[in-house]
């Protein structure tokens, strides 16, 4: 046991070091290549593209600081100007820089601000925003509750509401304790967000911008620049990870929302359906990442174990959970409050209908390595001693088990909001969703409205004798997952390649012109200048 200690703190010391010598070595590499967009951008004209990225990368270069930082050097290099708002120690507090167990704890803005540096080596029109505290908005705060924080306004700007994904995030609790550590993170979060937007609102009065660039929109530097900026007037553009590997998505609306438009005439073609057919029998097998991490190494099949306790059921019902940040943006809880109250609802139905065998699948990222959730479904079942009841199966997140071949024993699939629902469409599954998700924009699966109708429709479902799926829900969850993959993730690889860290990225070496002539970046500049759709050309 102590070898097998030691040997782990020498792989760990000795990826820190390696990850630290790549990052300066990154930076460095960063930095003059900041220098040579420089020397040969030519003269702007016009109004400048604002950037802002304050969520994303403290010492390494994310994905999306990638996407944010390539694609500015793009436009410099046109001739288009660009303005950068760069946080100096801006915050007193931020969502990626607080240390959950240690909420006091001192910021790492020395690292952060480094980073930033060379990230924006030389580059002109960078307003560095420090943090000024506001003594009115803090005499406003003392005293509050939690539930007068999440709903607190100040001149006309909804400050709790635009903090609480990032606090909800950085917790990894969507139901918040209303102790001194969460009111203080939260005192401070509303604090440096109303910095933010008064720092912004100078900056574009400054500007006069003609769009602003923005990481994400929901974390609240972002959500609360999106927020002051949509106000006056002004065109936002939000960005994340797309679904493809070293990919990112660009849309006018809510990245995490992920709209996209698919004109109704659209049907994809042999080509688009053997492509998109290959791709489905990697994901089936757990041949597929999201954002760099690979979430299954080594998925098994149902085991014997299983197929037995099943087989004296009339029939199988998956439960699909998801982590706490996709189901606590605000977008998500259309129907049910949250993902827990919905799962509460169900519980009643499970002990109602002893006959089916009703298996809950927790999220394989709830547990991820430095973003494991806090209130997790695993917890939500210990609480409601789910697992005592002879027709519940509770599969946790580490377990390798195949979602797919549950499905395809399923008589139908329940899902809050998470991508599953969308496969089991696919697979011609009848699927019960009860959460905004980013496929619900178009017919893919049973979405009812209202707690209700939810309850309504279960009970259909479970007595069915047969499920009437319409034709219309495969259809569009094919075109949909399509246009995910191959139209709307626009591809960054030639010039970014995996660090050491998957989640993290590194420069690639390569030529400015080819920079400027990637299909990636036209497409961008398009949608930023001339209202383009952020889309690729159709394969």
């Amino acid at each position: 046991m102590k070898k097998i200690m030691i040997g782990n703190l020498k792989e760990f010391f000795t990826q820190r070091v390696k990850r630290g010598l790549v990052r300066r070595l990154n930076n460095i590499k960063v930095a003059r290549m900041a220098q040579l967009v420089t020397r040969n951008s030519p003269p702007p004209a016009g109004q400048p593209v604002v950037f802002f990225k304050a969520s994303t990368g403290i010492d390494d270069l994310s994905w999306n600081s990638g996407f944010h930082l390539l694609t500015s050097w793009a436009l410099r290099l046109q001739g288009i100007p660009v303005a950068y708002f760069a946080c100096n120690a801006g915050m007193s507090k931020c969502a990626l820089g607080t240390n959950r167990d240690h909420p006091q704890k001192a910021m790492p803005c020395q690292s952060c601000v480094m980073q930033s540096r060379a990230l924006y080596k030389d580059a002109p029109g960078v307003e560095w925003f420090e943090f000024e505290r506001d003594a009115k908005v803090e005499k406003a705060l003392e005293n509050l509750p939690l539930s007068n924080l999440m709903n607190f306004e100040w001149q006309g700007i909804p400050l709790g509401a635009l903090c609480l994904p990032g606090l909800r995030w950085i917790l990894r609790i969507h139901h918040l304790n209303d102790d001194e550590n969460t009111r203080y993170l939260f005192r401070e979060y509303i604090l440096s967000a109303w910095n933010v937007a008064r720092k912004f609102e100078k900056f574009l009065d400054e500007t006069n911008p003609r769009v602003a660039v923005v990481f994400n929109g929901q974390f609240f530097p972002e959500a609360v620049a999106r927020h002051v900026a949509l106000r006056r007037g002004l065109r936002v553009v939000t960005h994340e990870v797309g679904l493809q590997p070293a990919s990112a998505y660009f849309t006018d609306g809510e990245a995490t929302a992920y709209p996209i438009h698919i004109p109704d005439d659209f049907e994809m073609n042999e080509e688009q359906n053997a492509r998109l057919d290959a791709y489905l029998a990697r994901r089936f097998q757990g041949d597929f990442t999201m954002a760099g991490i690979k979430f299954w190494a080594d998925m098994k099949g149902l085991d014997e174990a299983f197929l037995k306790k099943a087989s004296g059921f009339k029939q199988i019902v998956p439960i699909f959970t998801n982590v706490i940040f996709d189901t606590s943006q605000p977008h998500a809880n259309t129907v049910f409050e949250d993902m827990f109250e919905w799962l509460d609802a169900t519980l009643e139905v499970i002990r109602a209908h002893p006959e089916t065998l009703f298996v809950i699948r927790a999220h394989p990222d709830e547990l991820r390595v430095r973003k494991a959730s806090r209130e997790t479904v695993g917890g939500w079942v210990e609480a409601r001693r789910v697992t005592d009841l002879t027709n519940a199966v509770f599969i946790p997140p580490n377990e390798t088990l195949s979602s797919y071949e549950l499905i395809s024993k399923s008589k139908f699939a329940m899902v809050y909001n998470s991508t599953i629902g969308l496969e089991a469409s696919i697979m011609g599954a009848a699927v019960l969703c009860a959460g905004k998700a980013r496929f619900t924009q178009y017919p893919t699966v049973f979405f009812p409205q209202t707690v209700e109708e939810q309850r309504k429709k279960l009970e259909e479902f479970l007595s069915a004798e047969k499920i009437e799926i319409p034709a219309a829900f495969k259809r569009n969850a094919r075109r949909f997952l399509y246009y995910q993959l191959y139209r709307a993730s626009l591809p960054f690889g030639d010039f970014l390649e995996p660090s050491v860290r998957a989640t993290q990225t590194k420069l690639k070496s390569f030529k400015l012109k080819d920079l400027l002539q990637s299909e990636t970046i036209n497409v961008i500049r398009e949608g930023l200048l001339e209202g383009g759709d952020f889309l690729l050309k159709a394969p």
